[in-house]
């Protein structure tokens, strides 16, 4: 990425990964088809945690580069560069896709 973004608190920066193509059995899916949002992305950059009450930071559970599930309309979609991101927030994310 020519440009970068250092996220805030609990914020969590995620390029959305395109979901196959074709099916098992070597169906191909036309793009007008699938018109549904993916729901696994890439994280690309991570806040440094959230703030708790007594000041303290709590540290952030995920790291750059891991696969995360995370909601179909959750978080806020915008563009750098040529990227299409999502920032949300940490409990915004489902789990992480091994």
């Amino acid at each position: 990425m020519a440009e970068s973004i250092r996220p805030l608190g609990d914020r969590v920066v995620v390029r959305r990964v395109d979901s196959e193509q074709t099916t098992p059995g070597g169906i191909v899916i036309p793009e007008t088809a699938s018109k549904e949002k993916p729901m696994f992305g890439v994280v690309v950059a991570v806040g440094p945690g959230a703030v708790l009450d007594n000041g303290d930071r709590r540290g952030m559970d995920l790291k750059d580069g891991e696969k995360v599930l995370f909601g179909k309309y959750a978080g806020t979609e915008f563009k750098l560069g040529d990227n299409d991101l999502v920032v949300l927030r940490e409990d915004d994310i489902m789990g992480v896709v091994a």
